[in-house]
């Protein structure tokens, strides 16, 4: 039987090789430290979560609730807004609440493509950005991930040689996976060339408060003229680390959200009321929770960029977001980013993620998460340089390089 039409357009999802070599290693007793998936390992604030605990004991909160999000968590997600980026919204018409950023792209591209649209999206990137249009009937041209000169010279040839025109581009900074930064000066330039050719900007900052330079990242829409033509996706997700409550918000042109809105009408009912309650709850709440977090990914950058150079695999120090984008070292760049995790699986009880599972571009890295305390990143360390340090002698097909650092 053939398959359907929109998930034959999908490709196999590679990360699923990694999963199960992962779960068989640990079926057979190896103790695999995990920094693949990025999921959160801090608990919930407290204050947030015996706000929900008192919340749902409430009888009149277990019905139905308001798919664009309750007044009170999107006056709330306004109020951040003007808080961090000094940019005001209003939360009746230019903010509504997703389940997650995820899902709020993957509404966007339902409520805005037809068949055949282009969307300009980077490449490697997270995979929503680009297969959220594929699954609405749209088509994908990749553009570089990072911010920099060659972006803008990539944007240009885009819209020049694209047909039809494309409809939007897709930004994402703190990037997810290569956790490169924008500036405003980036955005500016964006919006410029936005403006003039008649693109809308989806922009993704789900990392806006994980950074370690103490420069926290901008926001498009503090870009005059930014309403005209964007819409900003955060979550909650790794702020709060409120990962499995999915909740993110949509914020930005009134058009775009409107459309969200009433493509989102007609898919769900919107998020639990407790859990809507006890976000509002966050970011109204005691704010210090995030910079403790924030500390706790610095420390565990540094563990991760320290213990990996000992070993003899240099890594870049991220300047945001809860990743490490590593290239794979030389002498096993030609295996590929998938079976090169594989091998750290086998070889060092490390699981990462395949830079190829965020795009084509990206088969030359790998991700790395930061979502194990420091002693166990440290552990992922020593494990690493006795594989490279035996390396030589027990891969033959691996072509050998300088032995790792002492």
């Amino acid at each position: 039987m053939n398959e359907f039409h929109r998930v034959r357009r999908l490709p196999p999802y590679v990360f699923e090789q990694v999963n199960r070599l992962k779960a068989s290693a640990r079926a057979a007793g190896a103790d695999i430290i995990d920094l693949g998936m990025g999921n959160p390992d801090q608990p919930t604030p407290p204050h947030i979560v015996e706000k929900l605990v008192e919340t749902v004991r409430r009888e009149d909160t277990h019905g139905y609730s308001a798919s664009r999000g309750i007044k009170g968590l999107r006056k709330a997600q306004a109020a951040y807004y003007e808080r961090r980026f000094g940019v005001k919204l209003d939360p009746d018409t230019q903010v509504v609440a997703t389940l997650g950023s995820k899902e709020g792209f993957a509404n966007m591209a339902q409520a805005i493509t037809a068949p055949g649209d282009v969307v300009l999206c980077p490449n490697p990137s997270y995979p929503i950005h680009a297969f959220g249009f594929l699954m609405a009937g749209g088509a994908i041209r990749a553009l570089p991930a990072a911010p920099d000169e060659h972006y803008f010279r990539a944007l240009e040839q885009a819209v020049l040689h694209s047909i039809p025109k494309p409809l939007a581009v897709v930004v994402c900074f703190p990037s997810n996976p290569t956790a490169e930064v924008a500036d405003l000066d980036f955005y500016r330039d964006l919006i410029s060339f936005a403006r003039r050719n008649e693109l809308i900007v989806l922009s993704d900052l789900a990392y806006s408060e994980i950074y370690f330079d103490g420069v926290p990242p901008p926001s498009v829409l503090q870009v005059p003229g930014a309403f005209e033509v964007a819409v900003e996706f955060t979550s909650m997700s790794k702020t709060f680390s409120m990962a499995g409550w999915r909740m993110g918000f949509a914020v930005g042109n009134e058009r775009l959200i409107g459309a969200l809105s009433r493509v989102k009408s007609y898919l769900d009912y919107g998020a639990f009321t407790p859990i809507q309650v006890a976000a509002t709850a966050a970011l109204n709440g005691p704010q210090e929770c995030i910079a403790e977090m924030r500390e706790v990914y610095h420390k565990r950058r540094d563990a991760l960029v320290d213990s990996f150079a000992r070993a003899g695999w240099d890594v870049p120090a991220p300047r945001a977001s809860m990743f490490a984008w590593a290239p794979i070292p030389e002498r096993f760049r030609a295996l590929g980013s998938v079976e090169f995790s594989k091998l750290l699986i086998e070889k060092a009880d490390l699981a990462v993620a395949p830079g190829i599972g965020f795009g084509e571009y990206g088969d030359g890295h790998v991700r790395i998460a930061l979502v194990e305390n420091e002693q166990r990143i440290r552990q992922a360390g020593r494990n690493l340089r006795r594989f490279l340090e035996s390396a030589d002698k027990t891969l033959h097909n691996v072509v050998p390089m300088a032995g790792a650092r002492r």
